[in-house]
């Protein structure tokens, strides 16, 4: 087996593994909300990679793979009860919250998978292949363009009414206070510069754990319920 085959092959396991949550949770879950939404974007990686659409198919699965693994033990540290990343906490201890709408659960875990999860999954990309951030820049696009696709299933699958988001006014303040384009401009500058600070030690750890706490305080005011 080669290793973009292995890679290929992985990308095809986390794609079973979010399905397999799909069928397991709850409809209204929060969490199932957004991996409704994460999967449809995977499995669309899954389907260019396999029709040979990615420049460097080895560099996009292993960010695929490395970037899905950290949303996924998320899920396993909640469900273990573990902590969860600072980033996932406030979309786990709200997820059945009945004040907190569809929507703001999907863009809680958006925010949290790309604020914090994307800008780790590069740099383990470059650890796993030997790369520098620049050689994986190219397919950092690509899956970023994706991933903007994300955003759009997000807002025009779970999207109120217009009579309804006219009335909803905090719910119409807290979708423009998050967009995806900065939030992928934000992941990439993080992953430069944690790969800039790799061998800083206590500086790196630093840096992600502000990252992450940075991170989770966005998510908290996402989640702010709108209804008792």
């Amino acid at each position: 087996m080669t290793r973009l085959e292995h890679l290929t092959t992985d990308v095809d396991a986390v794609v079973s593994r979010m399905r397999a949550l799909d069928a397991a949770l709850p409809e209204r879950d929060g969490v199932a909300v957004f991996n409704r939404v994460y999967l449809a974007v995977t499995e669309e990686v899954d389907r260019r990679l396999d029709a040979g659409e990615f420049t460097d198919p080895r560099a996009a699965a292993a960010l695929d793979v490395r970037f899905a693994e950290r949303y996924l033990a998320a899920v396993d540290a909640a469900a273990a009860g573990r902590r969860p990343p600072a980033c996932w906490r406030p979309l786990f201890q709200l997820r059945r919250h009945p004040g907190v709408r569809p929507l703001q659960f999907a863009l809680a875990g958006v925010n949290a998978h790309i604020g914090h999860d994307l800008a780790l999954a590069v740099v383990d990309t470059c650890r796993a292949l030997g790369c520098e951030p620049a050689d994986v820049e190219d397919e950092f696009d690509r899956v970023g363009d994706l991933l903007t696709s994300l955003e759009e299933r997000v807002r025009e699958d779970l999207m109120p009414g217009p009579d309804l988001l006219q009335l909803a006014d905090p719910l119409t303040h807290l979708l423009g206070s998050w967009s995806m384009e900065r939030a992928r401009d934000a992941a990439w500058a993080a992953a430069r510069a944690l790969w800039a600070l790799r061998r800083c030690g206590d500086l790196a750890g630093e840096f992600t754990e502000r990252l992450d706490a940075g991170v989770g305080f966005a998510g908290r005011m996402l989640l702010t319920p709108l209804t008792d």
